[in-house]
């Protein structure tokens, strides 16, 4: 698996939807290859608009976004190629809140969709993945503790142990970065635990840039090193989780925190 994160430079990036909604405002970031960095705030705040961002699924409308050797501009300045950008997707992994698996096949074949880009179509259509992409599977699912559960069918398992084989999936397209939008949000707090710290395992020991949209705070300050606070669409916070104090949050939320921003009852921030 690729042990090489990438840079993400993210440069005065505006986004305004068709229907004249502005979801972000002159966001600027530097993400160096190989940091968690956890990105918080309100629903509506911008998180999943700038996590989508950055391999494409949303169109920016002004700024520019870099990822490693590849750049993303607004409609109407120069585009990539439509290789170039599945290349760039290749590139990226993505977490979804919902898995995203097919529930009817195995755990194995769930995980292979991970080397669509890497193989031919008739791989992909007959299922006749190599040896070599079999193993990168099976190692993928020994990381997130699932092997055991490769032959099963998706749909026999738990919503965590399903969002880990998700996360195996993303692992076996040998990412250089992994964007998991709200991962733990339909997840109860003993699993999400387990999920963060998988995510947490694979930035440390592989180098994988990894950005995680959370709604819980105490997550973020737990399993992450960087905190980025969005609010109405603009950055009001971004440094250290050991700089984000209550008072930090408030400014986030606009207003004092509740039991309901934190996972476990009880964690004072």
């Amino acid at each position: 698996m690729t042990r090489t994160g990438a840079d993400i430079r993210i440069r005065h990036v505006g986004v305004t939807y068709p229907n004249g909604f502005t979801a972000l405002r002159d966001v600027s970031l530097d993400i160096p290859a190989g940091q968690m960095v956890g990105i918080v705030g309100l629903s509506g705040a911008g998180k999943s608009t700038l996590v989508r961002t950055i391999n494409g699924l949303v169109p920016i409308t002004s700024g520019t976004i870099t990822l490693g050797d590849h750049e993303l501009r607004p409609a109407g300045q120069r585009q990539m190629a439509s290789r170039e950008l599945r290349q760039l997707r290749s590139s990226v992994g993505m977490v979804f809140q919902s898995f995203n698996l097919v529930k009817r096949t195995s755990v194995l074949n769930n995980v292979m969709m991970g080397r669509l880009y890497h193989n031919p179509a008739w791989r992909v259509l007959l299922a006749a993945w190599s040896k070599d992409d079999v193993e990168l599977a099976m190692q993928a699912l020994e990381r997130v503790e699932i092997v055991s559960k490769a032959y099963e069918k998706a749909a026999s398992l738990s919503g965590g142990q399903q969002q880990r084989v998700a996360i195996a999936r993303t692992l076996t397209q040998q990412p250089r970065v992994i964007l998991a939008d709200e991962p733990v949000a339909s997840l109860d707090p003993p699993t999400s635990h387990v999920v963060m710290r998988d995510l947490q395992r694979i930035c440390s020991d592989l180098g994988i840039t990894v950005l995680v949209n959370l709604h819980f705070l105490d997550l973020a300050r737990r399993y992450c090193e960087r905190l980025v606070g969005l609010r109405a669409g603009e950055v009001i916070f971004d440094g250290p989780v050991a700089d984000a104090s209550e008072s930090v949050f408030e400014e986030i939320y606009g207003r004092s925190l509740s039991a309901e921003d934190v996972l476990d009852s009880g964690v004072r921030l």
